[in-house]
């Protein structure tokens, strides 16, 4: 966390310099409309959103504004500001402090040089005292351009391979802001996080480490354990002669556990040990609550004021990766608090190509969602940033784990200087930061990169120079060692187990630690899932187009069609949309019409992750994960994303919640047959019987078992199906049934291409409640997969469920509300957040017309064979 204070209780000055800027293109291809001319800039912010905010540039989201804002990223751009500064008298040092400069600045005061940087995932503090004027003083910051500096470094540094048209690995900038295969290429500049200019006096705080450890309570149990702190003060001294005291306090305002240090003059670290009595755990959400310690950090002198002040939050819990080797090859199992965890996770890429546009409200609207998708982990994927506090905030209070990702991904990287002295005071600033998050249960080293050199010709072309091995092996885990010592580290992903890296070893094989697997989107079927039980999942997911409103939104052709320009321009995979026809003809029938193909693709997405998702919890403990790509996107776009770029849950948000349900009765292929898995993912056995029918699609069962089942806390259970009730008589027309309590899961002997379904039969209603609208549905035939897509109608709208498959009489309800900014799908809406929101001008019956009341038996049923 950024140290904080109250002025008038600390020494510490801090003053936002926010206020005032303008930016101006100083060199390059500037577009004429902008050449020679001034805008008013916003900070935080960057080029592209203020020349946006003064309509200067057309929204690069939109149609093919990419293309023509090109230029942007091949300027030099300027930003300047003036500010008043007057000496208090009590301070005598003066630092500008950059949390994120976006990313080859030149940053000028007064006419001097401060410095120059290049690195965006960095924070920088510089002494200003001798530049600083009473009265006006002018701050310019001056970005070269990054698609420029990275050409030249790409070949400074040496050539190394990437999977981009842009040399990302040669600068250390977000590497998905050069495009991405589901990204938008913008490459922007400016000052993307706070600026301000710190005053002080004696000493501050620079930096805080809070070290936890648990230690058990009588008989080895969670009640009555002690929770340890260590924590680790770094001071920056104005002078070193003065004696100060540093004081910790943990737990609420007049109930904390307070430790006092003195820090002899000339020393300038310190460490604080402090324990708490009878602390509660801190859990993953799912397996218990989220309690959170407030930690304060003071530094005085003896009897003085406070000279600076660190305020924080620590949960208490252990964490270990379990990757011992064992019979089956190497396992991979997050275990906290000695409870091993079966992750049912999403990669998480930036939310926004400007990420300084995502809010604490927008990363809290996004965790509801993945709650909502019953995700307990999310992985800050290596092409993104280091996220900001609040997200990590927010998932330490909702007991979602997170998983960080160092930022290298899908390249190699020199490891010669000045790149190697920016990785480490990049790791360094990072780890520091955020090790005291208890969500935070992994550090990676990077995406994919080992995979890379060993299968993607990487190691051929490199010709013998470095490629990152030694930040992977060496620098990373060794920061990570020093600054957050006891969390896990692994060096890549996917990753075997194996360090030092034997790279004779397959990096990706199913039967050793992590597993990426992208095969099956790319050239094979998503049924192939169940081909293998890797130990965990990593990387998987299949494409499907944003929300129609989203869609509709972004792209403004005419006729609008699957291939029609700007639909292209929105589809960044390489042969993407071949991949989504290749996909989905085994499965569903290709329709003609664009809101059929549009519906089509969302199901089938969804219908690909969710098989895979229960086969992989089918063979747990072999198995102990899942991590979905991806959860979000940063733009319209066609993609892996179960929340498209304006923040509508598409269709596999709702498949990803029932596969994560915590508990999951599945049909699965088991030994030439079908077996009833029983998944219990709670803290308590699961007992009754399971009831297995065979039906036909008019509801009459042809045949039954029905065995008891007594599933452990936390365990599965595998019923093989008697082989007669296995059998169909016909296989277009009949489907299993498995049953406990609840819980249902169904099998196909058919793909829904070649059964026999018929059209739908479905009686519906739409009803305000107040908050929205009860939109209940009645089938009279077998309808699969029924799904209300409420954006249709009017794009705040979102109904809370879909890909519900009723049988003959079944009937269900879809409560439908208008979407904000903490909408959370599968709840209601608080009235405080959707008051004056409800009142959306819509006939309730379009909530249940043919273009929004979809299911698989709309695609069938229209089809002629």
């Amino acid at each position: 966390m950024t140290p904080s204070s109250t002025p008038s209780t600390t020494a510490i000055l801090r003053r936002e310099l926010h206020d005032g800027w303008a930016v101006r293109a100083v060199a390059g291809p500037v577009a004429t409309e902008v050449s020679g001319r001034s805008f008013p800039a916003t900070v935080p912010g960057s080029v592209h959103t203020d020349l946006l905010a003064a309509g200067a540039i057309p929204d690069p989201y939109l149609d093919d504004n990419e293309a023509l804002l090109q230029w942007i990223g091949q300027c030099d751009w300027e930003y300047r500001t003036t500010f008043d500064w007057v000496p208090d008298g009590r301070t005598d040092r003066h630092e500008l402090v950059f949390d994120g400069l976006d990313t080859v600045a030149t940053v000028v005061l007064n006419g001097a040089e401060v410095a120059r940087t290049a690195n965006m995932h960095r924070t920088y503090r510089f002494d200003v005292a001798d530049r600083l004027r009473q009265g006006a003083n002018e701050l310019v910051v001056t970005f070269a351009s990054p698609v420029r500096y990275a050409d030249a470094q790409s070949l400074a540094l040496g050539y190394r391979p990437q999977v981009n048209h842009h040399p990302f690995n040669a600068i250390r900038k977000m590497a998905c802001s050069f495009g991405w295969d589901w990204g938008i290429d913008t490459a922007s500049s400016g000052i993307w996080r706070p600026v301000r200019l710190e005053s002080w006096r004696t000493a501050r705080l620079a930096s805080v480490r809070p070290v936890s450890t648990v230690s058990a309570g009588p008989d080895d149990s969670a009640v009555g354990a002690t929770g340890h702190l260590d924590v680790h003060v770094a001071l920056d001294r104005a002078t070193t002669e003065a004696e100060v005291v540093v004081t910790v306090a943990v737990g609420a305002p007049g109930d904390a556990t307070t430790v006092s240090v003195t820090v002899p003059a000339g020393a300038s670290d310190v460490v604080v040990p402090v324990d708490v009595a009878d602390v509660d755990l801190w859990w993953p959400r799912g397996y218990g609550a989220q309690p959170l310690y407030e930690v304060t950090v003071e530094v005085r002198p003896e009897g003085g004021i406070v000279l600076d002040r660190w305020t924080g939050r620590v949960g208490f819990r252990t964490v270990r990766l379990d990757t011992l080797p064992d019979e089956q090859g190497t396992s991979f199992t997050f275990v906290v608090n000695d409870q091993p965890v079966w992750v049912k996770g999403a990669n998480w890429i930036p939310d926004d190509a400007f990420p300084h546009r995502v809010t604490r409200d927008r990363y809290a609207a996004r965790i509801a969602q993945a709650e909502a998708a019953n995700v307990n982990l999310l992985r800050v994927w290596g092409g993104g940033i280091y996220e900001a506090d609040d997200f990590y905030d927010l998932c330490d209070e909702r007991g979602v784990l997170t998983w960080q990702d160092f930022l290298f991904a899908c390249a190699a990287y020199s490891e010669d200087d000045p790149l190697r002295s920016e990785v480490e005071a990049e790791a360094r600033d990072n780890v520091t930061r955020l090790m005291v998050h208890p969500s935070l249960v992994l550090w990676n080293g990077s995406n994919e990169n080992v995979w890379g050199v060993r299968v993607w010709g990487f190691e051929r072309r490199l010709q013998g120079r470095s490629w990152g091995l030694g930040y992977y092996e060496d620098l990373l885990p060794s920061v990570v060692g020093e600054l957050d010592p006891g969390r896990p580290y692994t060096p890549s992903s996917p990753w075997s187990g194996d360090l030092p890296i034997d790279m004779g070893l397959d990096p990706n094989s199913p039967d050793h630690g992590s597993m990426h697997s992208w095969e099956l989107w790319n050239r094979e079927d998503y049924p192939h899932y169940r081909d293998d039980v890797p130990r965990f999942m990593a990387e998987f997911g299949w494409q499907g187009p944003p929300a129609w409103s989203t869609l509709t939104r972004a792209i403004h052709d005419d006729p609008l069609t699957p291939e029609s320009p700007g639909m292209l321009v929105h589809q960044k995979a390489m042969s993407g949309n071949d991949k989504l026809t290749d996909g989905l003809v085994a499965h569903l029938p290709l329709p003609d019409d664009m809101g059929d193909w549009h519906w089509a693709m969302s199901l089938n997405q969804a219908n690909a992750v969710q098989l895979a998702v229960e086969h992989l919890r089918s063979w747990a403990p072999r198995n102990m994960g899942s991590v979905v790509w991806q959860l979000n996107d940063c733009w319209p776009v066609t993609s892996w994303a179960a929340v498209d770029g304006d923040g509508h849950a598409k269709p596999l948000l709702h498949a990803l919640a029932h596969a994560h349900a915590d508990r999951l009765v599945t049909v699965q292929p088991r030994d030439g047959g079908l077996a009833v898995v029983v998944v219990n993912d709670t803290a308590e056995p699961w007992r009754g019987d399971v009831v297995v029918q065979r039906l036909t699609f008019d509801g009459v069962e042809a045949d039954a078992t029905k065995v008891a089942v007594d599933v452990a806390a936390r365990g599965t259970a595998t019923v093989p199906v008697p082989e007669a009730v296995a059998t169909p008589g016909d296989e277009r027309a009949e489907l299993l049934v498995a049953t406990l309590g609840e819980q249902r899961g169904l099998w196909f002997f058919a793909e829904a291409r070649d059964s026999a379904l018929e059209a739908p039969r479905l009686r519906a209603q739409a009803v305000g409640d107040g908050d929205g609208w009860r939109v209940t549905v009645t089938a009279d035939n077998l309808v699969r997969d029924v799904a209300l897509l409420a954006d249709i109608v009017d794009p705040s709208l979102e109904a809370t469920d879909a890909l519900v498959t009723l049988l003959p009489g079944e009937t269900v309800t879809f409560d439908v509300r208008v979407r904000d900014a903490g909408f959370v799908p599968g709840a209601a809406l608080p009235r405080t957040a959707s008051r004056g929101r409800t009142a959306v001008a819509i006939d309730p019956s379009e909530l249940t017309g043919p273009r929004v009341l979809r299911s698989a038996n709309d695609l069938v049923a229209r089809w002629v064979r």
